[in-house]
């Protein structure tokens, strides 16, 4: 499968790098865009339950990578969640 990372900007300016088994998140965001907190980490969960499902369909288990990427994002944005104007930018994609 063709993985990929994905460079995110959280409120405190510090780039992640994140990881995706699939190129299914480019399906979900936009390089350059910005997402609210609560968009960012729904369009995460979507894309990353998808990529992990995809792995599981072609290797027949889910791909724990990506729903422990999908973990760390969670656990970074609830950081945040204090800060109603937070927001998450996708600063790039890494095939």
């Amino acid at each position: 499968m063709p993985e990929m990372h994905f460079n995110v900007r959280w409120p405190d300016e510090r780039i992640e790098a994140c990881y995706s088994p699939s190129l299914v998140i480019k399906d979900h965001f936009v390089a350059g865009a910005t997402y609210s907190l609560t968009e960012f980490r729904g369009r995460s969960r979507t894309a990353l339950t998808i990529a992990a499902e995809r792995v599981r369909e072609k290797y027949g288990f889910l791909c724990s990578r990506a729903l422990g990427q999908l973990a760390r994002i969670e656990a970074t944005a609830a950081q945040f969640e204090a800060t109603p104007s937070a927001s998450v930018t996708i600063v790039s994609f890494e095939e």
